[in-house]
């Protein structure tokens, strides 16, 4: 196997996060591997449903939503980080895992900081809505488990927002500005 090794100076550590900076969510494929346990609760112990049970709602069966793979975000970010300049430029990184957004993100800023998200800003994938409603979970409750149908955060500075979307983009990544 491969080690990679990073130069001190090009570790995204966080600590030049500024309130004026952007956010921007990288879109997730699904639920990713986070919070099975609930999913389990919900769709199984509750509801009693079956993974080749077709939903309109989800537009597929339910096998196909809860076992669709995790986008890996790695060849991009790192295709990201030769062009733009972290610290300055790119400031924070989180990959949203256990813990959804509202765990996550907190981690890559300062404790006198915070993140404002906009929550409409970008589409929630239906599997999510089938989860709320079934279980039933309350929304807060839904982002502190859930990506929610963000996968990735970068913070940035605010000045180089859109060109980092666009070549996020290039990528093939689908960005969203999500706060600040």
């Amino acid at each position: 196997f491969a080690v990679g090794v990073v130069e001190k100076n090009r570790i995204v550590t966080g600590q030049n996060v500024e309130p004026s900076d952007s956010v921007i969510g990288l879109a997730s494929s699904g639920l990713h591997s986070n919070g099975y346990a609930l999913v389990r609760r919900i769709c199984f112990d509750r509801e009693k449903l079956s993974l080749d049970q077709h939903f309109d709602q989800l537009g597929e069966t339910l096998g196909q939503a809860l076992l669709r793979p995790t986008r890996i975000y790695v060849k991009s970010i790192v295709n990201l980080l030769k062009k733009y300049k972290v610290k300055k430029v790119v400031k924070a990184m989180a990959h949203i895992t256990g813990g959804g957004l509202v765990g996550n993100i907190p981690r890559v800023i300062s404790d006198d900081l915070d993140v404002v998200l906009q929550a409409k800003k970008w589409p929630v994938p239906p599997i999510f809505d089938f989860l709320r409603e079934r279980g039933p979970v309350e929304q807060n409750e839904m982002y502190r488990v859930f990506n929610m149908g963000i996968g990735y955060v970068l913070i940035v500075a605010p000045d180089f927002t859109r060109s980092i979307m666009a070549h996020l983009r290039k990528l093939g990544e689908t960005p969203y500005f999500i706060g600040k």
